[in-house]
């Protein structure tokens, strides 16, 4: 009976620390801590009784043989009778038993999380070792939901920014605040031409449970040029961001350079550290070190901004979800990555469940509710519908695009109009975008650009590459016929003139992969498309590589799997004197340079009529 509690406890304890040890500091997978609540029940009755009935001796059973040889024959050989001698041998075996003390064994008592009888401090200490390691458990599951629920967040963060207006998202469930306004100016006026004093741009006049007491100011920029202004608002938040250059232009500041970031995937103290914040991102910390040498105009975020079910899901409804969306805003980490830049977003499954592959359905809207009143709210307008020459907007798509500088972006919604992921890779009627949002993204693809606007930009939420080759049926890797459809109307897109580039997260890896066109057909080699893949901004990472190129139609740039803080910095500059542009992509691992590449807008075959208003064709724009 001893001899079996002695190896339930070290067996049961090897299980609490390898678990532990992969939940705190690799991946908070939510099984994982159920299963060591379960092996710490079993454990502590087991190391218990063991530590009782264990006795402190051993009994040690000693063995002493003596061999002993005699020669019988020394006198004949003595004399000379016979040269063979006669050995006997006599064997004497003596046998003693005795009860001694076990030796303490101090590693191995630590290591093995077992009681020592003859040693209470080394008992305490190895139940101490794992008793730490499910209060470090519990601080990370149940810390966010129990002392920092931030029903009471106030807070202010900047939206979408364009050359003529700004977004500002503000939160304040204290109504004795209101009604908050809102100022902007200047931060670089030059009198007499620059009015340096503060200005009103707009007030909340209340907020609401509806909204999660959240509400959008839009802020007119009247200044004809790019500049950097400062805003503040009533309730005492304050912070600053840069206006857009016009479609077209390229930017006034940052040496006439056209920057922005992207990345994905967030989870809050991920590895754990017991003195960290409970709310604390290491990679947001990551991001502040470098963000003011970049010149950033934006942060488009591609996902999985929370994770309902990590560390653990404690229900689907709208204020679960709504939780967690605080939780980040709430984050000591979040001002220095987001009182400065405007983060834009995209949706994808965590922020429902999963690999969400069930439109609308089940806990959706739920899901979705917060999204709207967080991100959507201060995100770009919603796309242009299909065959409107750009200018009617898709009333109520959760799916966005814009112009800025030389780029113009289509930001997909990924999720809630795919077919079901089960469905065959290569079905023709199988769709990740829907039938209505794949017309206005086919036809923002096939748009002629205003002058001066040299890529567009695709944000998907998921890889477009099948070189995943874990879960590749979440991917567009599980869409291909669809994917087929957008490639070749992407190759199409270069005798415009303009390249284009995807950008995508989801794998907690790096990925950068090649789409060349096919050998031999109508499409020049310059019409090639490029995905840049990173993520996560703060998650695990898959040590074991799960991206590997099998064809020429996926050609691989570079992959870096470790890491568990990725962004991209994409800069986009003039290149031969305009009539071509530069895009160069940075990838930052853990806060520090690790690749990068430049690619080149094509040539135009042949120049196409721009989109706009007489007067912006007028002046070339």
């Amino acid at each position: 009976m001893g001899e079996h509690t002695h190896r339930t406890a070290a067996i049961t304890s090897a299980g609490i620390r390898i678990l532990s040890l992969i939940f705190l500091r690799w991946v908070a997978l939510p099984p994982a801590s159920p299963i060591i609540y379960t092996l710490f029940a079993i454990y502590v009755p087991t190391f218990i009784s063991s530590y009782v009935t264990e006795s402190k001796y051993e009994l040690v059973d000693e063995v002493d043989v003596v061999v002993k040889e005699d020669i019988l024959n020394k006198d004949e050989i003595a004399n000379g009778a016979t040269d063979e001698a006669v050995v006997v041998e006599e064997i004497n075996v003596e046998e003693t038993a005795a009860i001694v003390k076990k030796p303490l064994n101090p590693l191995g008592t630590l290591l093995k999380g077992t009681p020592n009888p003859n040693s209470l401090l080394l008992t305490a200490l190895t139940f101490l070792i794992n008793v730490a390691c499910v209060a470090m458990v519990t601080d990370m599951v149940y810390s966010p939901r129990w002392f920092h629920p931030s029903h009471d967040l106030s807070f202010a963060r900047v939206g979408y920014v364009s050359d003529t207006e700004a977004k500002l998202l503000i939160r304040e469930p204290d109504q004795s605040k209101m009604p908050i306004t809102v100022e902007v100016h200047l931060k670089d006026a030059k009198p007499p031409f620059d009015n340096p004093l503060w200005q009103s741009a707009g007030s909340v006049k209340w907020t609401t449970n509806e909204t999660d007491y959240t509400a959008v100011v839009t802020i007119p920029l009247s200044h004809s040029k790019q500049r950097i202004y400062e805003w503040r608002t009533s309730n005492n938040h304050t912070g600053e961001f840069t206006s857009a250059p016009k479609p077209g232009a390229m930017p006034e500041l940052f040496d006439g350079k056209f920057t922005f970031l992207s990345t994905s995937c967030i989870v809050p103290r991920l590895p754990y550290n017991p003195f960290d914040h409970p709310l604390a991102f290491p990679g947001m910390k990551h991001l502040a070190k470098v963000l003011p040498n970049l010149g950033a105009q934006f942060m488009l975020f591609l996902g999985d901004f929370i994770y309902i079910e990590v560390p653990k899901q404690f229900g689907s409804s709208v204020e679960n979800y709504r939780q967690k969306y605080r939780q980040v805003y709430a984050s000591p980490d979040w001002p220095a990555v987001g009182q400065n830049l405007s983060w834009i977003h995209v949706l994808d499954d965590h922020e429902i469940s999963n690999d969400w592959d069930s439109n609308s359905t089940g806990v959706y809207q739920n899901a979705v509710d917060p999204w709207h009143h967080y991100q959507t709210e201060a995100n770009p307008p919603p796309a242009r519908k299909a065959r409107s020459q750009g200018t009617l907007a898709r009333q109520g798509a959760t799916y966005f695009s814009f112009t800025q500088g030389p780029a113009s972006f289509f930001m997909l919604d990924t999720r809630s109009y795919r077919s079901k992921n089960s469905e065959p890779f290569d079905s023709p009627n199988k769709t990740m975008l829907g039938e209505t949002q794949l017309e206005d993204f086919l036809d923002w693809i096939r748009r002629p650009e205003p002058k001066g606007v040299k890529w567009k930009i695709v944000a998907s939420s998921v890889p477009f590459t099948k070189n995943w080759r874990v879960n590749t049926k979440d991917t567009w890797g599980g869409f291909l016929a669809e994917r087929r459809k957008i490639l070749e109307a992407m190759w199409d897109a270069s005798s415009l003139g303009v390249g284009v580039v995807i950008l995508s997260g989801d794998r907690h890896e790096f990925g950068a992969t090649a789409f060349p066109p096919p050998k031999n057909g109508t499409w020049p080699e310059s019409a090639t498309v490029h995905e840049f893949s990173a993520s996560p901004l703060n998650q695990f990472y898959s040590p074991i590589g799960t991206y590997k190129q099998t064809d020429d139609e996926d050609v691989e740039l570079k992959y870096i799997n470790s890491g568990n803080s990725k962004f991209g910095v994409i800069t986009i500059e003039k290149f031969a004197g305009g009539e071509q542009s530069s895009l160069k992509y940075t990838v930052y691992i853990n806060g520090v340079d690790k690749w990068n590449t430049m690619i080149l807008s094509p040539e135009p075959l042949h120049q196409a009529k721009t989109g706009g208003s007489f007067w912006d064709r007028l002046r070339g724009v």
